[in-house]
Order: structure tokens, then C-alpha cells, then sequence
């Protein structure tokens, strides 16, 4: 399967994760890397003073940034093919404010077993070096030869 073809199928895998499609989370693929785009609205604002974005926001893209990165990795870029890694633990650090700007995460495979994976993921806003959050996560990974309702 070529690059071109995977891009449509992690796509309509985030389409089809309500809460990815309500906080407005969509993928932008180069090759083999994607990147995950919170694209901003004013529903995401938690304090509007200053404005910044939601913590809870914030890890929900994180957390959502790694699966996709997982899915896009253990299934070839097909949506639904060995199923969507289930989170068992996950740590975000909140470094700076989210602006109401658009955001931008990786994330990173950082040790994968047969059934767990480790799994770093950032996010940031304007610069890439300065990151607004990073999550450290473990998900568990669905085996080919489980049951689809596991």
C-alpha cells in the first residue's frame, strides 16, 4: 500500500472517533510522519482572560495524537484493521498556555511490545521547539487473533 493511499483511511479513522470529530482534530500526513491538527474554535477556550485553551482539551489531543500514531503504525493506515489502542496510563505535562490558535502534535512509538506500547507524544503552537504539552503514555494493543469485542 502506497503512502498516497493510507492518508484516507487514518482520516476517516479520526472521523470516526466523536470526540476527535467534536474537538475538530484532523491529520496531516507527509509520507510516513503525520501530524495531528486541533484547528481552533471558541469551544475549546477554558479561560477566557487570558484566552487559553482547556487543559482537558489539551490531553484529550495529546491522547488522541497517540493513538493515531499507533493505528497509523500497527495497521498499515487502515481504519478499523486490529482495532483502536486502548489507553492504560497516561501523564500529560503542561508547559505553556494554549493560544486560540491552531495546534499541532507527534507522537512517538517509544517502546512497543506485543501487547503494550509506549508512547511519547507534544504539542505545540507556533514553534515546534516550544512545546505547549507532552504526554508519556501506555496503550494496549489489540492482537490480531483476539476478538473484535475485547
Amino acid at each position: 500500500m502506497s503512502a498516497e493511499t493510507k492518508m484516507p483511511d487514518i482520516e476517516v479513522l479520526m472521523q470516526a472517533i466523536p470526540y476527535a470529530r467534536w474537538l475538530g482534530i484532523s491529520i496531516d500526513q507527509r509520507g510516513n510522519e503525520i501530524t495531528t491538527v486541533l484547528h481552533f474554535s471558541e469551544k475549546l477556550i477554558g479561560n477566557p482572560v487570558l484566552p487559553a485553551l482547556h487543559g482537558g482539551v489539551i490531553g484529550a489531543f495529546l491522547e488522541t495524537t497517540a493513538i493515531a500514531q499507533l493505528a497509523f503504525e500497527f495497521s498499515g493506515g487502515e481504519a478499523g484493521a486490529g482495532g483502536l489502542p486502548k489507553p492504560i496510563g497516561l501523564t500529560i505535562d503542561y508547559l505553556r498556555s494554549g493560544k486560540p490558535v491552531e495546534t499541532y502534535g507527534r507522537a512517538v512509538i517509544t517502546k512497543q511490545g506485543r501487547r503494550v506500547a509506549t508512547v511519547h507524544a507534544e504539542a505545540w503552537q507556533e514553534d515546534r521547539a516550544r512545546p505547549i504539552a507532552a504526554a508519556h503514555g501506555h496503550f494496549l494493543l489489540k492482537a490480531a487473533d483476539e476478538p473484535a469485542d475485547k
